[in-house]
């Protein structure tokens, strides 16, 4: 029998219920879960600011929670490139996702693969987006 490797990429960045609820959802769909935190510079590349707390810290945080089994910087801009380093069997996205073009990129480039895309259902109510405007009204 072999083990299934997950992966679950994300900037995890201001670490909230969301972040800790796609960690857990994955870690009981696999045998073994890889976080992906995404770097500094990714972040920037693909958000258009940086993340308030540096990649060292939060893969640090990460790293730390009882689910995950390994935490690594995702340093790459493709995730299919993630894919040729850890060689993961199933990726897990929040389900904003799901329908969106980089979605279905997503979705076809790892059918190429073989790796099962699943998607959580999305936290509304919390992001780091949210977190960040309000930390941007206290300190206004």
């Amino acid at each position: 029998m072999s083990r299934i490797v997950g992966y679950a990429p994300g900037v995890y960045d201001l670490f909230h219920i969301g972040h800790l609820n796609i960690l857990r959802h994955a870690a009981g769909l696999c045998d073994h879960l890889v976080a992906g935190v995404v770097s500094d510079e990714m972040a920037l590349r693909a958000k258009g600011r940086a993340p308030v707390v540096p990649l060292a810290e939060r893969l640090e945080i990460v790293q730390h929670i009882g689910f995950v089994d390994e935490a690594v910087a995702e340093d790459v801009p493709e995730k299919l490139q993630m894919w040729e380093r850890v060689r993961f069997d199933v990726i897990f996205k929040g389900d904003d996702w799901r329908g969106t073009p980089k979605g279905d990129k997503l979705e076809a480039d790892f059918a190429t693969v073989g790796v099962q895309v699943v998607y959580f259902p999305y936290t509304a109510h919390t992001s780091s987006t949210q977190l960040r405007r309000a930390l941007e009204i206290l300190s206004a």
